[in-house]
């Protein structure tokens, strides 16, 4: 696969979940990540459950392709080590509270001091201005506070948390997208050097309509269950066996639905005219449609309407999912071998470039795996190395001996 951030150097302090999935997206696309940890145990995710064999899932499933190197952040050496890292990266990513660089030593003056052409690209939890800017921001409260759970639930006065962690995801996505920017920006006689993101803006701008209809007409969206919140047929529903999701977008595919459903005559009916008047009366329609769909199972269903160019399929848990036919044609599951030759099944990245599906090069890396390897990169000696370790500034814990096993594979 094409390689466009190929050169490029991260060097990653974020840990949970933004900053990681972030920086996993840019190694995705060529760069290369040296993720500086904590000897105090390093991210914070590598103790989060679930585990395999002593590694947390949660850590692997966004850390693939990166080095790891595990220092004292507050000793002496420790800043050294990190300075001289900054001074060589193109790009420092970090998700801390405000205020947490500085006390590291790491202020806006110091990095520009260390390199003048580095991009900084930060997720926080409320944003850079206004009375909550200082505090801490977690994925669940941010659903609650942007309005992402008063629209997500059963239906009205149930809300619910969205089943993955979307917000820390979506900021993630949003502060990887920044820092291309920022990169493309350097090149072209733009240079940006700060790139930020919080939570609560990458949340609020998940509203699309909803957040627009709140603005527009002062009205506050509900939750619809598995209902489209404003077209109709368009969410889950019963058939002889499993539900299935179908979603009928105009009226060509409504006329076409009818038919297929064996109810023509519902293509008259003045309930059902038009996409307004489908969703004003769902009620009425849903159960017209599931009459009609519980004369077949799900499995005749789902081709039979899929073919005819509406869009429908079964509703899969993630074990289902991730065995599906279309999952492995494209080759979204990689089977990579940790450095202490533990196999790890991951899911590679989501983009394909002129064909070209992202890989998984390397396996999320053990804490401090690499920390030797990247010490001597930058002139340290055997000696040094030795005396770093032996005093607790920094953790080596290259179990396969000196030589990087980054790319291996089963």
């Amino acid at each position: 696969m094409i390689k466009p951030l190929r050169g490029i150097t991260v060097v990653d302090l974020s840990r949970a979940l933004a900053g990681p999935y972030c920086t996993a997206l840019l190694a995705d696309m060529g760069a290369r990540i040296i993720k500086v940890e904590s000897i105090n145990g390093g991210d914070t995710a590598r103790q989060w459950p679930p585990f395999q064999d002593g590694h947390s899932l949660y850590f692997d499933s966004v850390n693939r392709n990166k080095a790891s190197v595990c220092l004292d952040f507050y000793s002496a050496e420790g800043r050294e080590i990190l300075g001289r890292l900054i001074a060589n990266a193109d790009v420092l990513v970090e998700n801390f509270k405000p205020g947490t660089l500085d006390k590291m030593g790491l202020t806006a003056e110091r990095l520009e001091e260390l390199n003048p052409s580095l991009v900084v690209g930060s997720v926080n939890g409320f944003g850079n201005a206004g009375p909550l800017k200082d505090h801490a921001g977690l994925d669940q409260v941010i659903q609650g506070m942007s309005g992402l759970m008063s629209v997500t639930g059963a239906g009205p006065g149930s809300n619910y948390r969205v089943g993955v962690p979307i917000v820390d995801i979506t900021s993630g996505m949003v502060c990887a997208f920044g820092i291309v920017a920022a990169l493309l920006g350097r090149r072209n006689g733009e240079p940006v050097r700060r790139v930020s993101t919080s939570l609560l803006e990458t949340a609020l701008n998940l509203s699309a309509f909803q957040g627009q209809k709140a603005l527009s007409l002062g009205e506050a969206p509900s939750p619809q269950g598995n209902n489209h919140p404003v077209i109709a047929p368009y969410g889950m529903f019963t058939t002889a066996t499993d539900p299935v999701n179908i979603a009928v977008g105009s009226d060509k595919q409504w006329r076409a639905f009818c038919g297929l459903l064996g109810i023509p005559l519902a293509v008259e009916d003045p309930r059902f005219l038009t996409g307004a008047d489908r969703s004003a009366n769902r009620e009425q329609l849903t159960g017209l449609i599931e009459t009609a769909l519980a004369a077949k199972p799900a499995a005749e269903w789902v081709p039979m309407i899929s073919q005819a160019g509406i869009p429908c399929g079964p509703i899969y848990d993630y074990t289902q999912a991730l065995a599906s036919e279309q999952v492995a044609a494209l080759g979204l599951v990689q089977q990579r071998r940790r450095r202490d030759g533990s196999v790890l099944p991951l899911l590679r990245g989501p983009l394909s470039l002129d064909g070209g599906a992202s890989e998984i090069l390397s396996p999320p890396p053990l804490l401090g795996e690499h920390t030797a390897e990247v010490l001597r990169e930058m002139g340290f000696s055997e000696e040094d190395i030795e005396r770093l370790e032996a005093t607790g500034k920094v953790m080596n814990n290259s179990v396969m001996g000196t030589e990087s096993t980054a790319g291996a594979r089963p």
